[in-house]
């Protein structure tokens, strides 16, 4: 028997069920918009198809490149950035 005992699985991510904390939330956000709004199977479907499509995007990547993404594409103005340049000047910064 080893005296020393190697952990298989250092690096996985916190599960919440069987989803991580970030698929959880895209899935739990839509169905509760749902439930609010007496809309059930609405929200049931609508969460089920962002979980899909999150999965799609994300493709075995980590959330950081969903959000490095969603920086660099969506306007300045959607993470509440006011000093921001424009995005075609943030392309030849770096």
């Amino acid at each position: 028997m080893d005296r020393y005992t190697i952990p298989k699985h250092l690096d996985d991510p916190e599960l919440i069920g069987f989803w991580t904390l970030d698929e959880f939330l895209i899935m739990f956000v839509p169905f509760l918009w749902g439930v609010l709004s007496q809309h059930i199977v609405f929200g049931l479907l609508l969460a089920i198809g962002a979980w899909f499509l999150y999965r799609k995007a994300k493709a075995g990547r980590s959330m950081s490149w969903i959000l490095h993404a969603a920086y660099w594409h969506l306007p300045g103005s959607f993470f509440g950035l006011k000093v921001a340049p424009p995005s075609h000047v943030r392309v030849m910064a770096g």
